[in-house]
């Protein structure tokens, strides 16, 4: 009974929760402060693809190497992460219209569908994952093995998860129950590595050589810039900008370092190469993995919700719930039935995109302008030329340092060279008209 009565309690919030659109959202509806993004964005940065990344960095950096180069560009790719999340807490309105004002309202609508391309390529991946470890763990302890079952039961609780929003998953479900479980065994998981194996040993032994530093930062910078694109979308319901910045700054900090962390250590511990493998292989591990498989929900959930968000931004009149169903069934489908190798390179080729378009927002309304308007969000210039050249550069610059130049990183100089870019051309073109404005 206490389980009906709970459930009866979330349930309708689940059927009919609350839209505001692209429109800013209205100050009685921004209930968020610290804890609350703090938890959100703890979560959103624990998972396996998290603990598979942190893998990469070993064994060709040594450990100590490999921590270093994990708190340096988490502490770089957070401040991104954080100071987009600011813009979308100070202006109500998420990330996609928020690079209206430095594109154009039709120049915004090109990054809103490489967004949505890679967020549902995201999602089917994530359900992918999530499919194939349960399929995994059912099969081996219960004699049940059925992919599509569990692709289609993680399509749906996710795609459910998206249409209540980030109210009810935050306060309901991060907050009250899967937080909980994943803080407790990620604990159990750092004190068994430490207590049975020998990580003085582990410490000492050197790397191979194999991965230079700065490309394992720019690795590691990479996971917090990939939630850029969706940041506002959550940050946008924060009571105050500034608690909503440390939540997210410290919230993500935590899991990334962490979560990079363990991935490196159980790589250099375990006896196979395969993480999901080197967790089942420990004491409880496969109880442990269950966990975080659990957790991973959110990060399907995010994809689906910002992906409906950001298809608001050119349809502003269809209903977000509307679009996080169709959003679901095609990451469902593509579960189902593409390869994830055939679209594994393409995801990674869009994600190129979005460092260089945030170096053109940081440089609009951190520089610029210093704010947003409505005016400024909702009715734009349908195009303006200046953020078009400088994300077009940045891009360019990307490409051309990941093929001449791996070993120096992509991520910082891009985001330098589009920020620089648009700063050039938009104090320029202020001084001409300036100019033009006081000759007679």
């Amino acid at each position: 009974m206490a389980f009906l009565k709970a459930w009866a309690q979330v349930f309708p919030r689940i059927q009919a929760p609350p839209e505001w659109g692209i429109e800013p959202v209205p100050a009685e509806a921004r209930r968020l402060g610290f804890l609350d993004y703090a938890v959100l964005w703890g979560d959103l940065g624990v998972g396996l693809l998290v603990m598979v990344a942190g893998a990469l960095l070993v064994p060709g950096l040594g450990l100590p190497q490999a921590l270093l180069a994990i708190v340096i560009g988490t502490l770089l790719g957070n401040l991104l992460l954080a100071a987009t999340g600011y813009i979308g807490s100070r202006t109500g309105a998420p990330t996609m219209v928020l690079l209206r004002p430095s594109l154009g309202r039709l120049g915004s609508f090109l990054p809103t569908a490489l967004n949505v391309l890679q967020l549902i390529g995201w999602g089917a991946f994530e359900i992918i994952i999530m499919a194939q470890a349960a399929n995994l763990i059912s099969a081996r302890f219960f004699g049940f093995s059925s992919y599509p079952f569990w692709a289609i039961l993680f399509a749906l609780w996710c795609t459910l998860m998206a249409i209540g929003g980030p109210l009810v998953v935050v306060r309901q479900w991060l907050e009250k129950f899967a937080v909980w479980l994943v803080l407790l065994t990620t604990i159990w998981l750092t004190i068994y590595l430490a207590t049975t194996y020998d990580l003085g040993a582990v410490w000492r032994r050197p790397g191979t050589g194999e991965m230079p530093f700065w490309l394992a930062v720019d690795l590691v910078a990479a996971m917090p810039i990939s939630w850029m694109p969706l940041v506002a979308d959550y940050n946008r319901f924060a009571r105050r900008a500034g608690p909503a910045f440390w939540g997210t700054y410290i919230g993500y900090f935590i899991a990334n370092v962490w979560f990079y962390g363990l991935g490196a250590m159980l790589l250099l511990t375990a006896q196979t190469a395969q993480l999901v493998e080197a967790i089942g292989a420990l004491a409880i591990g496969w109880i442990v993995l269950p966990i975080i498989l659990v957790d991973e929900t959110d990060n399907a959930f995010a994809d689906i919700y910002s992906a409906a968000v950001s298809l608001q931004n050119i349809w502003p009149r269809v209903r977000q719930a509307l679009f996080a169903g169709v959003i679901g069934a095609i990451c469902l489908l593509l579960a189902l039935t593409v390869p994830i190798a055939q679209y594994e390179n393409f995801l990674l080729l869009i994600g190129t995109a979005f460092v260089p378009l945030f170096g053109v927002l940081a440089a609009d309304y951190f520089v610029v302008r210093r704010t947003y308007t409505e005016a400024d969000l909702y009715q734009p210039a349908p195009v303006r030329w200046e953020g078009l050249i400088a994300w077009a550069a940045g891009v360019a610059t990307y490409q051309a340092l990941t093929r001449l130049v791996p070993s120096v990183g992509a991520t910082f100089p891009t985001f330098i060279v589009s920020f620089a870019i648009y700063l050039t051309i938009a104090f320029a073109r202020g001084w001409m008209t300036r100019a033009r404005a006081v000759t007679p």
